[in-house]
This record gives structure tokens, C-alpha cells and sequence, in this order.
């Protein structure tokens, strides 16, 4: 794959080759808008004015190999080169899904209808490849010098449901807050025929790349717009918390707390998206575990009650398998790790926990991000001392010999029925940091006192 000089030195040149056709090439979308901003956005659209498609596939056939990403709605690639380019195109909505369209190609439209299909006024400015010249037909360069998304036209907007959580995206990623109007007809728009996958697109794109995710859902929720895709989130709001621990308000404040402070640590997680999703997830089952007890508010077995719940959410969202295993994990435990840390727990018991944990690492990060994520705010760092030593005692002490199969065989005993329990006993005497020998004695003998392997 080229690098990005080479693509743009390529975009340059076919513009220059258009040029001689009588057309012109222009950067559009999140390109243009993210140049602006000084931003890197290495992923380069184009799109061509002016020459028919027979001509811009000429012009592209004598760049190099072309490549049809759909030609039908008249967009084109060049192998070796991260550029996609584009005619300008009508489209007129026929369902109500986000691919429910009719799609013309039209190379002779103008710039001004091009850019019209557009969903927001800060994606919807154009750049001259040869010249630099702006065209911005929509006011996007005002709405960029405010910080604000707003949509194109309040006719075309609502034909693809998706950009309702494009503007919460954006919100999230850029900064920005939603235009009032914008939020108004989000509401209006129904999002039932959208595929998880598209739904999960968005989140992702908020999860990982905003500063602060939890953006995304305020704005979904301005918009009335979490009750169909997220009634899990929806649910938080208004559930009370015990005000000594947590000052902050509701399940929904904390959990947005926690959402954001997860995400100032998620590039030093293991698996960023399920770092992410576990934060979002994490106090799901105190929706239903919440009662005042003696005029306290407690919340007892919520991180083991809650595991249906996110299970349901996960799986209306996303068929990703290490998603699905790694979140109710990280959920089921997140509240050991600091319990362990104040009542300075063995080194026996926090080697349990990590061995239970499918990315330790990840969970002492949201441990912490669930500590850092409430008022008043709790500090992380002697947990976070204590954890990472504990973390590296049990990744030593996985480094050492321990009892085997194979072992257990060389010593006489037959596999068979409850074999595995002994595995499972000798495993427990390493994790409590039994020599091996020793735990090979140890296990020969209870595999005698229950009758196991016996040949």
C-alpha cells in the first residue's frame, strides 16, 4: 500500500488529468473537514466534476488497476492506494433502511446539489485538489469556526436513519454539540430498520475515538433515541446510588463518568473496544438489584445480577465472539480488584482473580476508571500500585513449573472421569505458589482420597 505522499501526489495527478478533460477533482467529506481542523485523516475521498464515467475510468485505467467499489453508484479505487473517488450522484430514498436507495449518477449536477446529499454542513465543504479553492455552499465553515453539527437539508436528512447516530458520533469525536434543530429532527426519525451492524459502527467509532464517549449517549438521549438500539443504557437513568459513594447522582452519571475516564485509558488496553464496552456495561445489573435497605441505598450482587442483562445487549448489538466472552467477565469481576486492594488481600487471592480474568490487564483498567469515574473521586494511584504489583507477582508465578497432565500419567494415574479435577486442584496449589514438586505430592494424594485415576 502506498503511503499517504504517494496518494496524494496520485489524487494531484488525476485531477490534473480531469482538468485536461475538461472536468474538476475536488477532496470532499471528512477529509476536507478534519484538514481544517488540523487534524490527521489519512483516508483521502474525490470527487470528479465535469467528464463522464467512461472518461474517468479511462483517465484511471492508464493510472494504474482500477478498481470498481461501485460502479453502479459510480465509485472507483486504485489498487495500492488508500483514495476512493467518486461521481457526483443523485440519490431518492425507496425504504427505510440506511441502503434503502436509488442511486444516479450524474457528473454534470454542480457542486451545490452534489454537496446537498451530504449530512452535515461540516462534511459537506469541497477543496479544489489542484487549486485549495473552498466551495461551501451550506455555511459548513462557520459551523466548523463554532463547533457545531448541523444537518444539509431537513428534507434529504431524515431518508437515512443513520445519521441520527452520525451527529451523536460526530458530537462525540469532534467536540461539538448538536445544533438545536438538528436534535429536533433526530427525534423524529425512526431507527428500527437499521442493522446492528451499523448501529455497532457508530458506538465503535465513539467508544474508540472520542475523548469523551459518553457524548454519544447524552446526545442520543436529548434525542430520545436510546429506547430501541440501547434500553439497557436507557434504563440508568434515574436508578439512585448511595450518596456517600457517590455524590455524582444517578447510575447514568456514573456510568458516563466511568465511560470517559475508561476511555483516557483504553490505549493501554489489551482489547480497547472490550475495555470500552465493559465500562458502558459495568453497573447494568443495578437496575434491578437497587433497594433501600435500613434507609441505605445498596446495590447488592449487582455485577453477577447484571450479566443477563448485558448478555441481551451485547447480543442485539454485535456477533463478535471475543466481545461476547471478555465483557460479562470484565463486568462479573470489576468490583474484586479494588475490594482486594482494600482489604490488602493475599497474594493468593489476587492471583485467583487474575487467573479467573480472560485480560487482567483490562480489568485493573477498569477498576480503576470505575474509582476515577464517581464524586467524590477516589484515587487510583495507591490501587493502581497495588494491583500492577500484585499483576506481575501472578505473571511470574505463571512463569514456574507447575503440575501437568503429563505428569499426573508418568505418575500412574489413568485419565478418565474427573481427570480434570485434579488439574483443577493442582492449578489451585500453584496459584497459592506451591513449589511444583511439592504440588505433584499434594495432588497424587487427593487424587487417592477421591478414587481418581486409579488404574
Amino acid at each position: 500500500m502506498k503511503d499517504y505522499a504517494q496518494t496524494v501526489a496520485m489524487a494531484e495527478t488525476l485531477a490534473r488529468l480531469v482538468a485536461e478533460a475538461g472536468g474538476r477533482a475536488y477532496y470532499v467529506g471528512g477529509y476536507v473537514r478534519d484538514r481544517l481542523l488540523h487534524q490527521q485523516n489519512k483516508d483521502l475521498d474525490v470527487e470528479v466534476h465535469g467528464i463522464a464515467p467512461a472518461q474517468l475510468e479511462a483517465i484511471l485505467d492508464g493510472l494504474g488497476q482500477r478498481l470498481e467499489m461501485g460502479k453502479s453508484f459510480g465509485v472507483y479505487g486504485l489498487k495500492d492506494y488508500q483514495l476512493d473517488i467518486a461521481m457526483p450522484r443523485r440519490e431518492t430514498a425507496i425504504g427505510r433502511g440506511h441502503r434503502d436507495f436509488t442511486v444516479d449518477v450524474d457528473p454534470f449536477i454542480g457542486t451545490e446539489k452534489a454537496a446537498m446529499r451530504r449530512d452535515f454542513t461540516v462534511n459537506a465543504i469541497l477543496e479544489d485538489v489542484l487549486t485549495g479553492q473552498l466551495v461551501d455552499h451550506f455555511g459548513g465553515l462557520d459551523d466548523l469556526r463554532q463547533g457545531v453539527i448541523r444537518h444539509v437539508n431537513s428534507q434529504t436528512f431524515p431518508e437515512d436513519p443513520l445519521r441520527v447516530l452520525r451527529a451523536a458520533q460526530f458530537s462525540a469525536r469532534l467536540g461539538f454539540p448538536i445544533a438545536g434543530e438538528t436534535l429536533r429532527l433526530c427525534s423524529r426519525i425512526d431507527l428500527s430498520a437499521l442493522t446492528r451492524e451499523r448501529i455497532f459502527e457508530e458506538m465503535r467509532k465513539a467508544l474508540l475515538k472520542a475523548d469523551k464517549p459518553s457524548v454519544f449517549f447524552t446526545a442520543l438521549r436529548q434525542m430520545n433515541q436510546l429506547h430501541f438500539w440501547f434500553p439497557e443504557v436507557e434504563k440508568l437513568i434515574g436508578v439512585e446510588q448511595n450518596p456517600v459513594y457517590h455524590a455524582e447522582g444517578d447510575v447514568w452519571n456514573h456510568t458516563m463518568m466511568v465511560l470517559d475516564e475508561a476511555a483516557s485509558r483504553r490505549s493501554q488496553a489489551k482489547n480497547p473496544m472490550g475495555l470500552m464496552l465493559s465500562a458502558l456495561c459495568h453497573d447494568f445489573g443495578k437496575v434491578v438489584t437497587t433497594r433501600v435497605i435500613d434507609g441505605v441505598i445498596r446495590s447488592f450482587n449487582h455485577e453477577t445480577e447484571g450479566l443477563p442483562i448485558v448478555a441481551k445487549f451485547l447480543d442485539r448489538l454485535t456477533s463478535e465472539v471475543a466481545l461476547l466472552k471478555l465483557v460479562p467477565n470484565m463486568v462479573a469481576l470489576h468490583m474484586r480488584p479494588g475490594a482486594l486492594q482494600r482489604q490488602n488481600s493475599s497474594v493468593k487471592a489476587t492471583n485467583r482473580l487474575f487467573d479467573l480474568a480472560l485480560e487482567p490487564d483490562d480489568l485493573l483498567l477498569l477498576s480503576l476508571s470505575d474509582m476515577g469515574g464517581k464524586l467524590p473521586k477516589e484515587d487510583p494511584a495507591p490501587a493502581k500500585a497495588f494491583l500492577e504489583k500484585r499483576l506481575n507477582a501472578y505473571r511470574e508465578l505463571m512463569c514456574r513449573p507447575q503440575v501437568t497432565g503429563q505428569d499426573l500419567i508418568d505418575a500412574g494415574l489413568k485419565p478418565g472421569k474427573n481427570f480434570s479435577a485434579l488439574l483443577a486442584h493442582a492449578h489451585n496449589l500453584h496459584l497459592s505458589g506451591m513449589e511444583k514438586s511439592i504440588a505433584l505430592r499434594q495432588t497424587l494424594a487427593y487424587a487417592r482420597e477421591k478414587n481418581i485415576g486409579k488404574a
